[in-house]
């Protein structure tokens, strides 16, 4: 069991962030974010009030519109788009509880969400002076299930406060330069990742050695669901390194297709799983003569195997519950492609030795991960069906993909520690 104690523990660590981030239920929650600005109080509230002369002054807002017969509903046109690659468009009611000072805002329509996602949002702005400054107060009221998006919100009001203030000074608001999303920042936390992950392999440079294939197969994997956002048509692609959770890849707009959404989550194991045959046939060809003796590429079989088999475990928050939610139609037929893909992945397991209860403990992580609930966004309408020739092609898409990783786990632990 202490072998395997590094290894649990980052398991558990993940598990636990996953949560946090993900599924913690933390019910109805208000963000407040302030600002100040040297402006005069009737242009300010002309930018931030939707009826208001200047409301379409933000970047991310091509129209601002007064809905005729209705003066205190307005319809504003996104910069967002849909899953048709059409600017998102909302309705918006408006009350403005003190004139020229406070309004109270909700979401009534969205041309890309389902109305149940904004039904408990409550938007609440508020001006005030001190002198020559005019004082804003945004405050966001929403119920959450996991701190992920609370606080993407809290930073998407921050960005608008400062174009705000840009605004003000310039008459013009331009997107800011995405420092987090840069590619050198991305490439330092990656590094950061690595060296976070190299303490549960052990202090050494072996132990570096396999935090940093950790890491390149993370990279692996996130760079073949951009492929696959790519060959969709999603205009801009980009990833999201998190440290010690590994990385997020994210397209430009929804999701069109149920055949989109299932491509798009297995070709992080499938573009990885074209490496393995490649791997196989090196190790086989080259034997002891590189990589280090025939070890290197085995290692790294194996860490391959192991990653991508633990994303398409199916469970909802993985890359195979994304799978087999759009493949199956039932919950009967679902469950009987869960237990498939369980029985194989146990079958590994049984196959390179693991032992009976460290199997028993992996099927109560599997279970606690699927009471996490698949927690996805409902879209406005439904996305398009399969074909039944998309629903198989999808399907040996992903039981190729758990064999392959299967066996290249067998086959690297086999010759590893034999």
């Amino acid at each position: 069991m202490a072998t395997h104690a590094p290894a649990i523990a980052l398991l558990v660590i993940n598990v636990g962030l996953l949560w946090l981030l993900l599924a913690v239920p933390i019910g109805l929650r208000t963000l407040r974010v302030r600002g100040s600005f040297h402006a005069s109080r009737s242009k300010v509230w002309n930018a931030i009030f939707p009826l208001g002369t200047a409301a379409a002054w933000y970047h991310s807002v091509l129209t601002s519109q007064i809905i005729p017969g209705a003066p205190n509903r307005v319809q504003q046109t996104y910069t967002h788009l849909d899953r048709h690659g059409e600017p998102i468009v909302r309705l918006i009611e408006v009350t403005e509880t003190v004139p020229d000072t406070e309004y109270d805002a909700r979401v009534l329509d969205d041309s890309a969400l389902d109305a149940t996602f904004w039904k408990d949002f409550r938007e609440h702005r508020r001006l005030f002076d001190d002198g020559d400054l005019v004082h804003l107060t945004i405050e966001q009221t929403d119920r959450y299930r996991g701190l992920a998006f609370l606080i993407l919100r809290y930073f998407t009001v921050r960005r608008e406060v400062k174009a705000l203030q840009q605004w003000l000074e310039t008459g013009q608001s331009k997107p800011a330069r995405a420092v987090f999303e840069h590619p050198l920042v991305q490439v330092l936390l990656a590094l950061l990742s690595t060296l976070l992950l190299w303490p549960f392999f052990g202090l050494t440079r072996s132990g570096l050695i396999l935090s940093a294939l950790l890491t390149l197969v993370i990279v692996l994997h996130e760079l073949g669901h951009m492929a696959a956002y790519r060959a969709f048509g999603h205009k801009t692609v980009r990833m999201i390194f998190v440290p010690l959770l590994g990385g997020v890849a994210i397209g430009g707009r929804p999701y069109n297709s149920l055949f989109e959404v299932a491509t798009c989550a297995l070709m992080g194991a499938g573009m990885s799983a074209f490496l393995i045959p490649i791997a196989i046939i090196l190790h086989e060809a080259a034997g002891n003569a590189v990589f280090g003796s025939g070890t290197a590429v085995l290692i790294f079989l194996l860490i391959l195997g192991a990653f991508n088999l633990l994303n398409l475990l199916p469970m909802n928050r993985f890359d195979g519950g994304q799978v087999l939610r759009q493949v199956f139609h039932s919950n009967v037929s679902r469950m009987a492609g869960s237990f498939l893909i369980t029985l194989i992945i146990a079958g590994v397991g049984w196959r390179i030795g693991l032992s009976t209860p460290a199997l028993l403990a992996g099927l109560a992580v599997f279970a606690l991960l699927s009471m996490m609930g698949s927690g996805s966004v409902k879209p406005r309408h439904r996305l398009d069906e399969m074909t039944d020739g998309q629903r198989i092609l999808s399907g040996l898409g992903l039981y190729s993909a758990v064999a392959l990783h299967g066996y290249a786990i067998v086959y690297a632990t086999d010759r590893l520690f034999s």
